[in-house]
C-alpha cells in the first residue's frame, strides 16, 4: 500500500465556460452556498491528513496570494504559459512534487472528504460507475480492478473519471519524466496532463480506480450547472444568456 503525501491542485485556468462571472473572479474562488470551490478541496485534505498543498495559478493570480496565510503547508505554484497550453503545462510546472502525490482539480466541490483518503493500493483515478450515455471519459477495468482502456469521447457503460488522481513513487516518477518528454522534448501545448498516462504512455502504468458516488464529488464546468448547485446564481445566469449586464 502506498500513502499520499502532498497534493497538487490545478487552479490555473481562465474557465471560460464560466464568463462573464470568471472575468473578476477565478473559477476555484467562486463560492458555491458561501463556500469557495477551493476550499471544500482543502479543508477535505487536511481532514485526511495532507498539509503539504501546492496550488498551481495562472489566471488571475494574484486572487490567490491570500491562500498561504489562510492555509499553512500550501504554496503556490505559477504557470506563466497557462493561457497558451493546455493544462499540461500547469502539472509540468508542479513536476518535482509528483511523488506519492494528489493531483485534484480545483474546481469542484468536495462533499464527502472520504474520497481523499490517503491510503491506495494502485495509482490510479477516483471514478463513478456510469450507464448512462456521457460525454465524459469513461474506464474500462478488468476483474482484477486494473484500467484496461478509456474513451476520451465517453459512451454508456463504464467508470468516468473525475480529477481526483493518487500516484506512488514511482509512479510519480515516470509522470514527471513523461511530462518533460512529452511537454518540452514533443512540444505538446495542446493535451491534457492526462492524456500523458492514460493515452500517450498507458503502457507504462498500471492504474487502479477508487470507486465513489456521484454525489461525493461536485464538478461544475458551466453556469447552468453553477445555477443548479446554488439557486442564488439562477437569475444570474439567465440575464448573462440574455445578455444583460450582470
Amino acid at each position: 500500500m502506498s500513502k499520499v503525501q502532498r497534493a497538487i491542485i490545478m487552479a490555473a485556468g481562465e474557465g471560460r465556460r464560466m464568463c462573464p462571472l470568471t472575468k473578476s473572479v477565478p473559477k476555484p474562488l467562486i463560492e458555491v452556498k458561501g463556500v469557495r470551490m477551493i476550499d471544500t478541496v482543502i479543508e477535505a485534505l487536511h481532514i485526511n491528513g495532507i498539509w503539504e498543498i501546492y496550488v498551481v495559478t495562472g489566471y488571475r493570480k494574484e486572487d490567490f496570494l491570500s491562500l498561504p496565510r489562510q492555509y499553512p503547508g500550501l504554496k503556490l505554484i505559477e504557470n506563466p504559459d497557462y493561457a497558451g497550453t493546455n493544462n499540461i503545462s500547469s502539472l509540468y510546472a508542479a513536476r518535482a512534487h509528483l511523488e506519492n502525490a494528489m493531483i485534484l482539480d480545483a474546481d469542484q466541490i468536495i462533499h464527502n472528504p472520504d474520497v481523499l483518503s490517503p491510503v491506495f493500493e494502485r495509482s490510479g483515478y477516483n471514478a463513478v460507475w456510469n450507464e448512462e450515455p456521457t460525454r465524459e471519459w469513461l474506464m474500462q477495468v478488468n476483474d482484477e480492478g486494473i484500467v484496461t482502456s478509456c474513451s476520451r469521447d465517453g459512451g454508456r457503460i463504464g467508470w468516468q473519471l473525475y480529477s481526483i488522481s493518487r500516484w506512488n513513487e514511482q509512479d510519480g516518477r515516470k509522470l514527471s519524466r513523461l511530462l518533460e518528454l512529452e511537454y518540452v522534448a514533443k512540444g505538446r501545448r495542446d493535451i491534457y496532463w492526462d492524456d500523458v498516462a492514460m493515452f500517450c504512455h498507458p503502457e507504462v502504468f498500471t492504474l487502479g480506480i477508487r470507486p465513489m458516488k456521484r454525489t461525493d464529488v461536485v464538478e461544475i464546468d458551466s453556469l447552468e450547472e453553477l445555477a443548479r448547485a446554488d439557486g442564488r446564481y439562477t437569475d444570474y445566469v439567465r440575464r448573462a444568456r440574455r445578455g444583460i449586464p450582470v
